[in-house]
């Protein structure tokens, strides 16, 4: 079976130079005849080999320039079985926090000459398992991801760590496969922001969050319920909802709290997203933000420092986090055949204080 399989490899690499030799690209061949030299001195020039002198690789490249040469990488991922290629999946390439990651990745990865493909899943379980089945048939090199809200079985992740492809995990990690995970102190996080709204004066916090599925919204109700506890506060399941975390969860729970019998005199949000919904509904409806009800979101969207009134929040090193997957990622590449254990990386959070809960 293997020999069939490398027969139908080589068979596919053939038609596809021969497809590239009847569309005119131009090869090494091509300019070694135009400089009347060895096709095996412009592939060394090419490849900055240092026995090719300076003037002669200079002359190659600027010919190779003119003649609209490419390099062949489907040739050299045969030859050294990597494409250095990097893929990246996240729920949502709009929220300043992945795209803060996404950058961090990138720093890393392009100064290391790798490439990066980035894939955005909008928290839908099938269109990630997609992706990453997609990414698995290109044999990328290694992959990062954060998974969606709706994930909750993993093979398709399984297919990377079963076949030994490095696997970085970021922010909502799963904790069931073995492999590196950067997150934030998500439990502090959610302690940090409850301890705040209590210390202002709040007494009957609700808190909305994310599905308990994924583990930082598990950490940040925890460090909710923590605080609570430790004040000395009853912990009323009424003021707890979990959703999605849209701008439309956001009003749909706001107008859930408010017909409480007990109303809420602040909220902690598991996001920013949720936070402003929540408080330009209450806005609309003539309850102030914070003489009212205190507001403390999480992320620290860029909106939320603009926004009237600005929005308490948790900061995430969210570049810092790219920087740190994208290294782990590029070691494990790099040293593939040796066994490495996974690490977990814990970064800090901070709590930005606005308006929305009280300045002192």
């Amino acid at each position: 079976m293997q020999s069939i399989a490398n027969i139908n490899i080589f068979i596919s690499f053939t038609e596809i130079l021969t497809q590239m030799k009847k569309q005119g690209e131009t090869t090494i061949h091509d300019i070694a005849r135009k400089l009347n030299i060895a096709a095996s001195t412009v592939s060394r020039a090419l490849n900055n080999n240092p026995i090719i002198s300076e003037p002669t690789r200079k002359l190659i490249e600027k010919t190779a320039k003119e003649m609209g040469y490419r390099p062949n990488t489907l040739a050299a991922s045969f030859r050294t079985k990597r494409t250095n290629m990097i893929g990246v999946v996240l729920p949502l390439i709009n929220r300043h926090f992945f795209s803060s990651v996404i950058s961090g990745i990138e720093e890393v990865a392009y100064s290391s000459g790798f490439a990066v493909t980035i894939s955005q899943t909008n928290d839908n379980f099938e269109k990630e398992e997609k992706i990453i089945q997609t990414l698995f048939s290109n044999r990328v090199d290694g992959l990062i991801v954060s998974i969606g809200m709706q994930t909750q079985t993993f093979n398709h992740l399984k297919l990377f760590s079963d076949k030994k492809i490095p696997l970085v995990f970021f922010d909502r990690v799963v904790e069931e496969i073995d492999a590196d995970k950067i997150v934030v102190d998500d439990y502090r996080g959610g302690f940090i922001a409850t301890e705040h709204l209590i210390e202002h004066g709040a007494t009957k916090i609700a808190h909305i969050g994310g599905p308990l599925n994924v583990k930082i919204y598990k950490d940040r109700l925890s460090g909710y319920k923590d605080a609570m506890n430790k004040a000395g506060l009853p912990i009323d399941e009424n003021m707890l909802i979990h959703n999605s975390l849209t701008r439309e969860d956001g009003t749909n729970a706001i107008k859930k709290l408010l017909l409480n019998e007990e109303k809420p005199d602040a909220i902690f949000c598991a996001n920013d997203t949720t936070a402003l919904s929540v408080i330009i509904y209450l806005r609309e409806h003539g309850i102030k933000v914070p003489d009212n009800i205190s507001i403390v979101g999480f992320s620290n969207e860029p909106f939320s420092e603009l926004v009237t009134p600005s929005i308490s929040t948790i900061r995430q090193p969210g570049f810092e986090m790219g920087k740190k997957a994208a290294e782990l990622l590029i070691n494990h590449i790099k040293q593939k055949e040796q066994h490495t254990s996974s690490q977990t990386i814990v970064m800090p959070t901070e709590l930005i204080v606005r308006e929305s809960s009280g300045r002192d």
